[in-house]
């Protein structure tokens, strides 16, 4: 048995998932999926004790062994950093230290260490960045089958990217490439302070953890309003949009990519709307770099996050 463990900057889920695929070339089902909020108190080590209590309540309530669990794949949301112990989180959303107290995180931690206490109880762990396990998850199973040049993208609590160029996930020095949502997009947008400290990089624009603080409501409000047809939501809504979507731009500019897959809470909860807008920002731009290339809903839907964890064992 493996544990699929999903760390974002607002819940943890954790599950387990049988060796192998099915007959058909699809991922097994997860089970026991349990999903509660992201640990932020305590000391540094609180994130991977509650990664390891709920692999053991997954375990219970299934009626497994806990020792029959010997491998974990980890999708975390990043940055990462390497130490002796292997890779801890240094994630703006999770560790407070790194933006300081005007984040308003209740920690003051400069990382989360993950992979050492965890290979204290399994036998193979595998992390990596959310995005990368997704894309890898969405290449496999979902809406990027067969493109060598692509991303997966999520718009969530916070920003993430994986990109693959030429057949290859890329990883960069620490497991750190993609972070295109720390990205200066603007320089004099004093509320938009993100969790890495940078002020008017994309997630400190656009992520769901920066609409409230910049608008005044959060995500769960803005859009629908959007959707309903406010005029004042909707100015702000095409306002994330032209962000977002020339983050979007950038990547196929940069990468010369033929396919992004979109997922994340904001993105998914509202992706009739936001999907035409998005292709928008990107379909005209310089088309000898943009002609034919498609944003597309991730193809594992809301489960992506889950399934990436899958992935990284497979």
């Amino acid at each position: 048995m493996r544990a699929c463990v999903d760390i974002g900057g607002t819940k943890i889920a954790v599950s387990l998932a049988a060796d192998g695929e099915m007959l058909d070339g699809s991922a097994r089902p997860l089970l026991g999926r349990r999903s509660e909020p992201t640990a932020k108190t305590g000391d540094n080590l609180a994130v991977s004790r509650q990664i390891l209590r709920m692999v053991d309540e997954v375990c219970a309530e299934q009626g497994i062994t806990p020792d029959a669990v010997r491998r974990a794949g980890v999708s975390a949301a990043g940055p990462f950093v390497i130490d002796g112990g292997g890779i801890s989180l240094a994630t703006p959303n999770i560790c407070g230290g790194i933006a300081g107290p005007a984040r308003g995180l209740p920690n003051d931690w400069m990382t989360a260490p993950i992979e050492g206490p965890l290979r204290g109880r399994f036998d193979v762990v595998r992390v990596e960045n959310d995005a990368v396990g997704a894309l890898e998850a969405e290449r496999r199973w979902g809406a990027l089958k067969g493109a060598d040049h692509c991303a997966y993208v999520t718009w969530s609590t916070g920003i993430g990217v994986g990109i693959c160029v030429d057949g290859h996930v890329l990883r960069g020095k620490n497991g750190n490439a993609g972070h295109a949502g720390h990205t200066f997009v603007a320089d004099d947008d004093s509320n938009a302070l993100c969790g890495c400290g940078n002020v008017g990089d994309v997630e400190g624009l656009v992520a769901g953890n920066s609409i409230a603080r910049r608008y005044g409501q959060p995500a769960e409000v803005l859009f629908p309003a959007a959707v309903a047809g406010d005029a004042a939501a909707r100015a702000r809504v095409d306002a994330l949009c032209r962000v977002m979507g020339r983050m979007l731009y950038n990547l196929i500019a940069t990468l010369d990519l033929q396919r992004i897959s979109l997922g994340g809470s904001v993105f998914w909860n509202n992706r009739a709307f936001l999907l035409p807008r998005l292709q928008a920002e990107v379909t005209g731009k310089l088309p000898s770099l943009t002609e034919g290339v498609t944003l597309v809903p991730a193809g594992l839907a809301d489960k992506v996050g889950d399934y990436a964890a899958l992935a990284l064992l497979d």
